[in-house]
């Protein structure tokens, strides 16, 4: 096939985008390099079939395209709340010009959607059918608010006009191609454990995430894409193993031999107390589940991370 892969520079965008060439597709991506790296470009723009074109998706595009991927949107709190209004412009604008794009060529349609959509959670684990507790005006309502609307968009565009719009909600993710400043917590504890510096933890430590390993995730990507017709459904994938922060902290010393301490500070506005994914209906439909433990994930990631300190 040939995919259009948006946000093709970011963490997950780069990762996607070499898994597509594997299978032998043609991938052009798309980034307007506000957040992605051009380190991880670089990478890419060997691949005689990787074709990168930087654009903004809250601009039109247009390409003759088979499927497209629309993972543009910047995923940590410090980089989203850092410009809230473009944040959520790319968020609706994006994906309204990525469906405006799968209903003209007939692509199908995969949005990159998360686990932000459930809010500060209710329920645990979460299920797809949880509307979940969303603040609608708060701090982080650029990026959940931003994802729920394209969320709707796309089942609108499905119901509406027949666009195969696939729709995955993706729970925390960690591995190589994240930046050193990429401020989710995988990464900020092994950089800052790495530097010999306090490991900051909001809040008293006992909030709990599931932590999904990348290469579990975009195994789970993938098979959604070649899914044979639409799920009709937004597929949970993530690791449904949970762990408390003051938890990950401490593995993260473990795996590092880092003599760093531990640092409370308070909360952040609208900080969820749990994230735990149901992937049943992801088992189902895709026989999927992460494969990846915590302390191999994060074993891996920090050997990545003290490489690039080191260059």
């Amino acid at each position: 096939m040939r995919i259009l892969i948006t946000g093709a520079a970011g963490f997950l965008g780069s990762h996607l985008s070499k898994k597509m060439l594997s299978l032998n597709h043609d991938v052009i991506g798309l980034d307007d390099l506000s957040t992605g790296s051009e380190r991880n470009l670089k990478l890419l723009e060997k691949h005689p079939n990787f074709h990168f074109v930087k654009h903004d998706v809250r601009e039109s595009y247009f390409v003759e395209v088979d499927f497209i991927l629309n993972f543009a949107c910047p995923a940590s709190p410090r980089h989203y709340q850092s410009d809230p209004v473009r944040t959520i412009e790319t968020n609706f604008l994006g994906i309204i010009n990525m469906l405006h794009l799968a209903r003209d060529t007939g692509a199908g349609l995969l949005q990159a959607s998360t686990s932000e959509v459930y809010g500060d959670p209710t329920v645990s684990p979460q299920s797809e059918s949880y509307w979940g507790n969303v603040n609608p005006i708060g701090i982080r309502s650029c990026y959940d608010e931003g994802k729920r609307a394209a969320e709707t968009l796309c089942f609108d565009y499905l119901r509406q006009y027949d666009v195969d719009a696939r729709v995955i909600r993706i729970f925390n993710t960690y591995g190589p191609n994240m930046e050193l400043g990429d401020g989710r917590v995988v990464s900020n504890f092994i950089v800052q454990s790495l530097r010999g510096e306090p490991l900051t933890i909001y809040g008293d430590g006992s909030q709990t995430r599931s932590f999904c390993y990348v290469s579990d995730l975009i195994e789970g990507i993938s098979k959604v894409v070649t899914l044979p017709g639409n799920p009709g459904s937004p597929i949970n994938l993530g690791n449904p193993k949970d762990f408390t922060m003051l938890e990950l902290a401490q593995m993260v010393l473990e795996v590092t031999g880092s003599q760093s301490k531990i640092e409370f500070q308070p909360l952040p506005q609208d900080d969820p107390q749990q994230r735990k994914p149901d992937i049943s209906l992801a088992n189902s439909l895709l026989a999927w589940e992460p494969e990846v433990e915590l302390p191999a994930g994060v074993s891996l990631t920090a050997d990545y991370f003290k490489d690039l300190l080191a260059r």
